[in-house]
């Protein structure tokens, strides 16, 4: 009778942590969707803020102007005989407003969950949309759909932890089977070869302002000699105040 008054007294003592414990707390389940497991809040209007840049940016750069872009003897051809009349006429005035190069556009952002699993980027600028699927693999357009002025792009957070518990998060975009374009307005070319990955980070301001940065690194074995790194910065708006979707333009 000892042993066994020794063996319950244990295995109620074992049981009393578990007891204990709130309702479901040792239950196993499925992860959060990617929608509940954000670290950061993207969603909202986005303004482009222009601080550097600006001749590149705010107006269509000189013919020749490709500073600070590591082209290729290929890339240098292909810019210098660019020609908007023969985009336009092509019908090819969004070669500029590619993933590589949509974010470098003055412009207002829409970011909105288009379900748990995506996440979805509309621009005032070209009435351009991107969509962020998040998962491993590629996105559901696959190569079966051809390159893309906007590619095909997969999403996943990158969470900071300290203490065991996220304390800070960012956004990271790999985007493949893009369609040939301009990384400037000029006729800076990237090929169907490029592969874009972007960062996208919050930042607050102090005086209360909240900042979207988008680190962009484009590579392209083709136009390219080195990766060309920049980044962008938005501010977020209350609402839609100058949202405007205008049409692409080869000269603006």
């Amino acid at each position: 009778m000892r042993n066994s008054n020794k063996f319950l007294g244990l295995a109620i003592a074992l049981a009393l942590p578990l007891a204990a414990q709130p309702p479901g707390a040792m239950r196993s389940g499925p992860p959060p969707n990617p929608k509940a497991a954000a670290p950061i809040d993207l969603t909202g209007y986005w303004v482009s803020i222009v601080t550097e840049d600006w001749r590149y940016r705010m107006v269509t750069p000189a013919p020749g102007d490709y500073e600070s872009v590591p082209m290729t003897p290929a890339a240098i051809k292909i810019a210098n005989a660019w020609d908007p009349t023969k985009d336009e006429a092509a019908g090819e005035q969004c070669k500029s407003y590619g993933a590589p190069a949509i974010l470098r556009v003055p412009e207002h952002l829409h970011i909105t969950w288009q379900d748990d699993q995506t996440l979805r980027m509309d621009t005032d600028a070209g009435k351009q949309t991107r969509v962020f699927h998040f998962g491993a693999g590629k996105a559901p357009a696959g190569e079966d759909a051809g390159p893309m002025l906007q590619g095909d792009s997969v999403a996943q957070w990158e969470t900071q932890r300290a203490g065991g518990r996220p304390v800070n998060g960012s956004l990271k975009v790999t985007t493949s089977h893009l369609k040939a374009g301009y990384l400037r307005k000029n006729g800076v070319p990237y090929s169907e070869n490029a592969a874009l990955t972007e960062y996208y980070d919050l930042v607050k301001e102090r005086n209360g302002d909240q900042l979207m940065v988008v680190t962009i690194v484009v590579t392209d074995p083709m136009y390219l000699r080195e990766p060309f790194v920049i980044s962008s910065h938005f501010k977020k708006l209350d609402g839609d105040t100058g949202w405007n979707p205008t049409a692409c333009s080869s000269r603006w």
